[in-house]
């Protein structure tokens, strides 16, 4: 009996061992090690081809990207479930596209979505499947070959390989749980983008330490004459992820290492390069294929019109001209990308904001990056479509497919939380509002929509009750709405001023800009000057551009002569958006450009209305205002938890307070010889419980529609 027990206990740890080696290490016993590889993928100079039915033809990858984020969680978190992904698939292939690219590895809740969405289907869903780079690691003193960069990234490369074949047991990143990954989804995955917008210097850096490490000789990769150390670095973890998946799988894929204008492979003239500060460059041309590496490569960029735009600072490149008569820059660096490329160019990013906020300005076509509705943004992204198709390229994919609240934007991070971002829908942040598919507070509708109808409004709301005015407040995790009644308003001849004070700390009983005064010392003051003319101002004291912008803006040190705290000096609220390079005197120099962000846009926001603009901030109806101004707008670091900018001045920068409520009140420029008076409004946190209902934006109706027409003529894009 004891030798029994001993042999089956010994059986058991010896399944449990390989169980580990198998699932968890890869380990594997080549059963086939004279069995050739497959693939249904291949590519030639410039054309992606599929293989179904023992027949070759065209393939044009249509894609959308797919992140990780939903309102309330983390990316980290892998919040998304089954039944999430399977009415989102349905979604996007309904959209016209047929290709849904991963930046890393997912829940096994998307893989069992994707298998069980794909299985039997006449049409599936392909997938390209991303492999990151930890954050973490390029932005650190490693280079490129250090074990905790490329080591880890061939793991990784793996790890993807056998997830798709449904072989790995896995951690997922944060401590989300082990996932069981035994969905093989690998029939429809047509192939890999390894990497990520690379860091410059981790290029430059690499390249700089390992001048002779240039050269790499693989089975399937190869490194020609001319190559860099880093693309010796890609050309070796690429080889070795074909090879895992040759020998243990049989099966190929196509391949691509992705790329940005940041490290593209052209030279410049001296000056942009140094305005630009562009010290990397990689070209995927240096990286071959062996005739046994049957799928073949394509080059991955991720390109948007907006940014980088090195043509617009060459003046002697060749212009295109539109039908209007003026550049296309994006169609011109394109068409360098597909000439000097001789294997297929895939766009594998491209996309356009809805946030309000903006980011980045093309001053040639206008798509610009925030500060676009939804109608507006449908229209981009048919015209940055049909300019990569025109150029030449194999495929593209839209960025992205949902809105994620996590995320952040260079000029905006100055002024939030960085920790509680999940937490609240910040519309100044262009970062959060690429989607396709928009996450709105509310779990079935939101409290309030500016449209002119105050029939959502209740007694409940009221702030303000005067003899002939009023005003009622409410807010949810994206705007403060105020809802202003006035007697026989007139909304072309009226003005009304609506004070706001939030931090104790400052703030004045007197705005010289338009000579009113208030009872208590207000921060901001909303303007409503007709459809044209309304903004929001901030006293001078509590303007965070200035105080954390100063030097770009060349006001020099503004900590030390710092506005009065009482200053009666309200300024316009402006953001910064880029920085552009301004001639002077034979010569060119870096400007700081800001736009005023405070200027109000009038509107319907309602998206059930037929005059529907998702920028709206504010309607008429009637003797009725409705307004809607986004939290960062007031300063409201994170009002999640009610926190908002502390002292400037007395923090050298920005800090933050919990305020528990907030005043304001009503006054008309008829009444200027008397104080407006203001009123209390409590203010609550909602800390990490948000709510949120899903709305496919107008422009997945319009790129709908426009994929839908061009498919119903037999097109696939006007590919030259």
């Amino acid at each position: 009996m004891k030798k029994f027990i001993v042999i089956v206990s010994a059986v058991v740890l010896l399944v449990l061992f390989g169980n580990i080696l198998y699932y968890q290490f890869g380990f594997y016993i080549d059963f086939r090690p004279g069995a050739a590889a497959t693939t249904k993928m291949s590519t030639d100079e410039d054309t992606i081809y599929i293989e179904e039915d023992g027949k070759k033809a065209p393939f044009e990858i249509r894609g959308v990207n797919l992140g990780v984020g939903i309102p309330g969680k983390w990316a980290a978190d892998y919040a998304i479930d089954r039944e999430t992904y399977l009415r989102w698939f349905s979604w996007i292939q309904e959209l016209g596209a047929n290709t849904i690219r991963v930046y890393t590895l997912q829940s096994e809740e998307f893989y069992e979505a994707f298998y069980e969405y794909n299985q039997n289907r006449e049409e599936p869903l392909y997938l390209l499947h991303g492999v990151w780079v930890n954050d973490y690691v390029q932005n650190s003193h490693r280079d490129a070959f250090d074990e905790d960069f490329q080591e880890a990234w061939i793991d990784d490369c793996k790890k993807v390989v056998d997830v798709i074949h449904g072989n790995r047991t896995l951690r997922l990143e944060g401590g989300a749980g082990t996932g069981r990954y035994r969905w093989d989804v690998s029939t429809w995955v047509i192939g890999y983008i390894l990497g990520v917008d690379w860091e410059d210097v981790t290029v430059a850096y690499t390249d700089h330490k390992y001048p002779d490490r240039n050269f790499y000789q693989g089975t399937y990769l190869y490194t020609t004459d001319g190559a860099s150390a880093f693309e010796t670095m890609l050309c070796e973890t690429g080889d070795t992820m074909i090879a895992y998946e040759s020998n243990r799988y049989k099966e190929q894929r196509l391949l691509a290492f992705s790329n940005s204008p940041t490290t593209d492979p052209f030279v410049y003239p001296e000056d942009v390069t140094e305005y630009f500060m562009k010290c990397a460059s990689i070209d995927v041309e240096h990286i071959q294929k062996t005739d046994k590496f049957l799928a073949g490569q394509f080059a991955s960029y991720h390109v948007y019109p907006y940014y980088p735009d090195y043509l617009s600072y060459i003046e002697n490149a060749e212009k295109m001209p539109k039908e209007n008569g003026s550049r296309n820059t994006y169609r011109e660096y394109l068409e360098m990308l597909t000439e000097h490329h001789r294997i297929p160019v895939v766009i594998s990013e491209y996309g356009t904001s809805t946030g309000r906020g903006m980011a980045q300005k093309d001053d040639h076509t206008g798509r610009n990056q925030g500060d676009m509705s939804e109608q507006e943004q449908g229209e981009t992204l048919i015209q940055c479509y049909e300019d990569i198709m025109a150029s030449g390229c194999a495929g593209s994919c839209v960025f992205s497919w949902q809105d994620e609240w996590f995320k952040r934007t260079w000029n905006t991070l100055h002024a939030v939380d960085l920790e509680r971002t999940p937490y609240w829908n910040d519309w100044q942040t262009s970062g959060q509002y690429f989607g396709l598919l928009s996450f709105e507070p509310g779990e079935e509708e939101s409290v309030c929509y500016v449209d002119g109808d105050v029939s959502e409004w209740t007694e409940d709301d009221l702030v303000i009750r005067g003899d002939d005015c009023a005003a009622s407040m409410k807010y949810d995790e994206k705007c403060l709405y105020i809802l202003v009644y006035k007697k026989d308003f007139q909304p072309e001849e009226e003005v009304l001023y609506l004070p706001i004070d939030l931090t104790p700390k400052s703030g004045s009983t007197y705005c010289e800009n338009y000579g009113i005064g208030f009872e208590r010392n207000c921060d901001f003051l909303a303007v409503i000057d007709g459809r044209e003319n309304s903004r929001l101002l901030v006293q001078e004291r509590y303007e965070v551009l200035r105080a954390m912008y100063s030097q770009e803006l060349g006001l020099g040190d503004v900590y030390s002569a710092p506005p009065d705290k009482d200053s009666p000096v309200f300024k316009e609220i402006d953001l910064m958006f880029q920085v552009s390079l301004m001639p002077e005197e034979g010569e060119k120099r870096r400007q700081a450009e800001v736009y005023e962000t405070g200027k109000f846009t009038y509107g319907n926001g309602n998206p059930k209305s037929e005059d529907f603009n998702s920028l709206a901030d504010f309607c008429f109806g009637g003797d009725y205002i409705e307004l809607r101004i986004p939290w960062q707008m007031l300063n409201f670091a994170d009002p999640s938890q009610m926190e908002i900018h502390d002292d400037y001045y007395e923090h050298y920068g920005v800090e933050y307070q919990k305020i528990d409520e907030l005043y304001i009140g009503i006054g008309s420029a008829k009444e200027k010889d008397r104080r407006i008076s203001l009123e209390p409004f409590a203010l609550k946190g909602w800390g990490e419980e948000v709510t949120y209902h899903e709305r496919r934006k107008q422009s997945y109706y319009i790129l709908r529609e426009y994929w839908k027409k061009l498919d119903a003529s037999g097109k696939s894009g006007d590919k030259k």
